[in-house]
C-alpha cells in the first residue's frame, strides 16, 4: 500500500460520527513528508523538531504551544512518547509517534476530539507493529 492511500483510505475516510478530518500526513522523524492531504500546512524543520523533542519531553509544547505551519496548539493531552494532542477553538490535533514516522490528524468542526485520536492512533499502532 502506498503512502498516500493510508492518508486517503484511513485517516480521510468518514469517521462513525459522520466527520472527516481535516488534514493528515504522515511524516518522517526528519520532517520529510510521506504523505499529506493536499492541503495540510507546511509544517516547518524546526515545529518538526519541537514536536519530536516533546514526545521525550512535552514541557516545551506545554509552555510554548504546539504549532504547525505556524498555527498554535494549546497541548491538552497525551500519552509520552506515544502521542501528542492539542486544541484550538472548536479543533484540535492529533499526533502519534511511530518508530520512525509522526501520524498527524488535524480535524474542525463536526468531529471530537476522541474521534481524531482514535483514527490517528490505531494507524499509528498498526505502523508500530509493522517496524515502521
Amino acid at each position: 500500500m502506498s503512502w498516500q492511500a493510508y492518508i486517503d483510505d484511513h485517516l480521510l475516510a468518514e469517521l462513525p460520527g459522520g466527520g472527516v478530518l481535516a488534514h493528515a500526513a504522515i511524516l518522517g522523524h526528519d520532517g520529510g513528508v510521506w504523505a499529506s492531504s493536499p492541503d495540510f500546512p507546511d509544517i516547518t524543520e524546526a515545529e518538526v523538531d519541537a514536536i519530536v523533542a516533546g514526545f521525550d519531553d512535552s514541557s516545551a509544547l506545554a509552555v510554548n504551544g504546539l504549532r504547525i505551519g505556524g498555527e498554535k496548539y494549546m497541548v491538552v493531552a497525551g500519552e509520552p512518547g506515544e502521542a501528542i494532542r492539542g486544541k484550538k477553538g472548536s479543533g484540535g490535533v492529533t499526533i502519534k509517534k511511530t518508530t520512525t514516522a509522526l501520524v498527524f490528524g488535524i480535524y474542525g468542526e463536526g468531529v471530537t476530539g476522541s474521534e481524531c485520536n482514535v483514527v490517528v492512533e490505531n494507524l499509528g499502532d498498526y505502523l508500530k507493529d509493522q517496524g515502521i
